[in-house]
């Protein structure tokens, strides 16, 4: 199956998105189809074994629309051009729909021009005649069409209320009636109006992809021969070697060869605080370089790249569906052909009941019934919402894969968090050093580095790294070896060194039984314990662990506070597993769980009635990831496992994971509080316009205020905190 995100045209409403999806289902070969009509997106799953792109084309453009299979070509601009051409029509139509107005206003009070009534009535017909036939083709074309194919959609509506509008004006010719041609002009012109303000707000709803795709540098400085040649950035090969001046963005993602600078990632990370990189170190394209030059060798470009692979991301969730839209879809299929039936029988009881203005009457309140009613704002409830949320997250390193997500998270009541890399760092780290009689830490130090300056086992980097943080001098040793399994030894001035376990220790007859309490105390925090010996007698004592990552405390606190119960999942032995728990406050601790075991552990879970959120790396965790109700994959940069989970944080920490279950409940809230809006809206406008008591010009100024409303709850969305520092959720 192909996975494609593509550019749709002359969509007009959520009845066109509705109409598209189940003319594109129905072809042998497409197993999804779901249209945002926010984003003006498909997204689309097929077999293109069974059916060729040329067929799907012609399946959207059959059912009245466009399909735009290059979304470069239809240009990035295309929302703010779609939003320049609506601003024309409604200016175009509001021109001549104003003189009408003032025209129709007078007729009621008896003002007429000095004219022969049919003079008049012409005049009236042929100012209002632009509004309605010329700037309103677009919309009588959408109806006509969807009309053809047996549908009716939003353009259904305004379309019969302009026609009977401008047709009982037209009656005037023969019959003592009032002109209602203004009334035909101000249904249209109000309706353009209610186009033009919803593609802007639309475009605000957007603009996270916008921003993402500004933030591509344009060029690149590449080395060619030697000589600095500046290229477009569509030119960079994998492994092109760029040259990275201070205040310059990183064109392409890329692996520095030389030079040393701290690089800004908030772009992909949402972290303000700049990244030291150095040679071996991964930069991200579009990250900007703070200070110092680079020098660094592209590894992905084009599609490939980091950036592109999160607008990948975020376009296929704002064009997925949240499971609690499926009712909305299901109304919007019925809505049209509803209010239709609804207007007929408003004008026929009107017609019977509404005593000597009967027709009048009929005429308004059946008007009314059409232009108010506005499936539009069921249609924009939810995909607005989630392209505001997901457009968040991209910004802050969140990267939510679908809208299913969204509102799967708001229900969990279990996280399940991997031990080392998600709760801690991953990689050990010197704790504690305790130096024996006649020995300071410093030299304890010194020696144990020195000595495992060549190993190249972890706890080894770990005292090394450590020595080198404190700037100590290493001293140069001979005949250096590793003791499998015990540790190291060597010489220094003609004096043994070893480092190693308490096993070591205890075979070559060194007494360490002065230190017993120190060797305890460090192996009941579930800390590693190195042991240093110089010239046969005991130097000091190492403590070793994997340390907690700096919010995993708060973040595990938080979790609670939110009704979620955390539990630890990890391969290590449980002593350690327990230490590390108690540390952070997590009670359940599931220890000693080889990795294909894990996802037992997750079904376990599940059969006790738990939904289930893992998170881990991504990596050995992609079984758990997949099994659980929700995967949350957590890496650093370029690392994230984008494909093996539904949330990705960028950040390697927990707080994003914080940020992400808040985000997601702020996103489903606001699709819950635009989904009752726009079916209160319905429930209630469409008896009051059947009831005669809503002039339809007010109507269809109701019925765009009703659609905008919403866009506009959905952009309040950028106005929560999401922080692990903000108030629970």
């Amino acid at each position: 199956m192909k996975k494609i995100t593509l550019k749709i045209g002359g969509m007009h409403c959520a009845s066109c998105a509705r109409t598209i999806e189940k003319a594109l289902r129905q072809e042998e070969g497409v197993s999804e189809a779901s249209v945002n009509f926010a984003a003006e997106t498909l997204s689309l799953e097929y077999n293109p074994e069974q059916v060729k792109e040329k067929e799907l084309e012609r399946v959207v453009r059959d059912s009245g629309y466009q399909l735009v299979w290059d979304k470069e070509a239809a240009g990035r601009d295309s929302q703010e051009k779609a939003a320049r051409k609506a601003a024309e029509r409604a200016a175009f139509s509001f021109l001549f729909t104003i003189p009408a107005f003032a025209l129709m206003f007078l007729g009621l009070f008896g003002i007429h021009l000095p004219i022969a009534r049919w003079l008049q009535v012409l005049i009236e017909a042929l100012i209002t005649f632009p509004v309605v036939f010329i700037a309103g083709y677009q919309t009588h074309r959408g109806a006509l069409r969807a009309a053809g194919r047996g549908r009716a959609n939003m353009d259904a509506l305004i379309s019969l209320g302009t026609f009977a509008a401008y047709g009982y004006g037209l009656s005037a010719f023969f019959f003592d009636v009032y002109t209602f041609f203004g009334l035909a002009a101000g249904i249209m012109a109000f309706h353009l109006l209610g186009r033009y303000l919803e593609a802007r707000a639309k475009g605000k709803a957007s603009e996270a992809i916008k921003k993402l795709l500004k933030l591509e540098a344009k060029t690149a400085r590449i080395l060619i021969d030697g000589q600095e040649k500046e290229v477009r950035l569509e030119e960079v090969k994998v492994g092109d070697i760029m040259v990275i001046r201070p205040g310059q963005k990183v064109p392409t993602d890329a692996e520095v060869i030389s030079g040393i600078s701290t690089i800004d990632e908030s772009m992909a990370t949402g972290e303000s605080m700049p990244v030291i990189k150095a040679k071996g170190d991964e930069l991200i394209g579009a990250t900007i370089n703070k200070q110092g030059a680079l020098k660094a060798k592209a590894t992905r470009v084009g599609k490939d790249t980091f950036l592109s692979q999160i607008i990948k991301m975020v376009e296929e969730a704002q064009g997925s569906k949240v499971p609690i839209q499926e009712f909305a879809d299901k109304v919007t299929g019925y809505f049209v052909p509803a209010v239709i039936i609804i207007a007929l029988l408003t004008f026929v009881g009107w017609f019977f009941v509404g005593g000597s203005a009967a027709l009048t009457t009929a005429f308004f309140a059946s008007i009314a019934v059409l232009v108010i009613a506005c499936p539009c704002a069921l249609g924009l409830a939810t995909p607005t919402a989630l392209m505001v949320g997901t457009g968040i997250g991209a910004e802050g390193g969140i990267l939510i894969r679908n809208g299913e997500v969204v509102q799967t998270m708001r229900n969990l009541t279990a996280i399940v968090l991997d031990k080392t890399g998600t709760i801690t760092k991953g990689k050990p780290e010197v704790t504690d050093i305790f130096p024996s009689a006649g020995f300071l830490k410093e030299k304890v130090l010194q020696l144990a580095a020195s000595a495992e300056i060549s190993s190249e086992h972890p706890l080894g980097e770990a005292i090394v790294n450590k020595a080198k943080q404190e700037g100590f001098k290493l001293d140069d040793l001979q005949d250096f070896s590793a003791i499998t399994g015990y540790g190291v030894e060597a010489r220094l001035k003609g004096e043994r060194v070893l480092v190693g376990s308490r096993k070591l220790m205890e075979k070559e007859k060194v007494d360490f039984s002065q230190m017993k309490e120190f060797l305890v105390k460090l192996e009941d925090e579930a800390k590693t314990v190195v042991l240093a010996a110089y010239a046969g007698k005991a130097a000091g004592i190492i403590g070793v662990a994997d340390t907690l990552k700096k919010d995993s405390k708060e973040a595990i606190k938080a979790f609670k506070e939110m009704g979620i119960t955390p539990v630890m999942l990890t391969g290590d032995n449980a002593r350690t597993a327990k230490a590390i728990a108690k540390k952070v406050g997590i009670e359940k601790v599931l220890a000693e769980v080889l990795p294909d075991k894990k996802v037992s552990e997750i079904q376990a879970l599940q059969s006790a009635g738990h939904i289930v959120a893992m998170v881990g790396d991504g990596i050995n965790d992609a079984p758990a990831l997949k099994q659980a109700n929700v995967g949350i994959s957590i890496g650093t940069g370029t690392d994230i496992a984008i494909e093996s989970s539904d949330l990705s944080l960028v950040r390697g920490e927990l707080s994003g994971v914080v940020s992400g279950l808040k985000l997601s409940r702020f996103t489903f809230r606001t699709i819950k509080q635009n989904l009752f809006w726009a079916f209160i809206y319905n429930v209630v406008a469409i008896p009051v316009a059947a009831l005669g008591y809503l002039n339809p010009i007010i109507a269809a100024g109701a019925m765009t205020i009703s659609s905008i409303s919403v866009i506009f709850n959905s952009t309040r969305l950028r106005k929560k905190d999401i922080s692990l520092a903000a108030a629970r959720v």
